[in-house]
């Protein structure tokens, strides 16, 4: 009987143990700093994947086009489209967000310009960002505001409001773009400038 006894106590005391474990573990992750964020996409990833879809889905979404036949205008009518361009917005306001994280890269090593002579290669704009951060988070701040006010256009479901605020995006980009991506133009740097 004293050896029954004795087994059951035995997984009783490691159970206790790894209880008392448990809590302890528990209260210093409690006390513990947040993980730091781990960037795995680049920026020209996010680019790719998310920013550029969606801004194309929302300035895609209000055309007026002449033709021969007489002017076609594109709206967004059904429920399922403005839930399809709420998606566009949400992600696009977010994904400004991913583009401050620290630490993530500009392109993959051994990345190079789709345009050469256009764009500047990537270790250049990686340089660019890094000596101006600042400018860099001004920079994504605008984007976001701007895709505040196409998500508020959503939410209303009025279709000038979207293609204004759609020009709010477009000039949003293209003043990063200008600034860190095509040569010459806004580089931040005081003797970039040239003679």
């Amino acid at each position: 009987m004293t050896g029954r006894v004795g087994r059951r106590s035995g997984p009783s005391r490691i159970a206790a143990a790894l209880l008392a474990a448990a809590v302890v573990s528990c209260s210093q992750d409690a006390s513990a700093p947040a993980p730091e964020f781990r960037p795995t996409a680049t920026i020209e990833d996010l680019m790719r994947v998310m920013i550029d879809p969606a801004a194309d889905a929302i300035w895609d979404a209000v055309v007026t086009d002449v033709t021969a036949d007489g002017v076609v205008e594109i709206r967004p009518e059904t429920a399922e489209e403005w839930a399809t361009l709420r998606r566009h917005a949400v992600t696009l306001v977010e994904a400004t967000n991913l583009l401050l994280i620290e630490g993530r890269p500009i392109a993959a090593p051994g990345s190079r310009s789709d345009l050469p002579g256009i764009d500047l290669h990537p270790d250049a704009i990686e340089t660019l960002v890094a000596e101006d951060r600042s400018g860099w988070t001004t920079l994504a701040h605008g984007l976001h505001a701007a895709g505040l006010l196409v998500l508020d256009a959503v939410r209303a479901r009025d279709p000038d409001a979207l293609l204004a605020a759609g020009t709010d995006l477009d000039l949003a980009c293209e003043n990063c773009h200008s600034r860190y991506w095509y040569p010459g133009y806004g580089d931040p740097r005081p003797d970039a400038s040239g003679p």
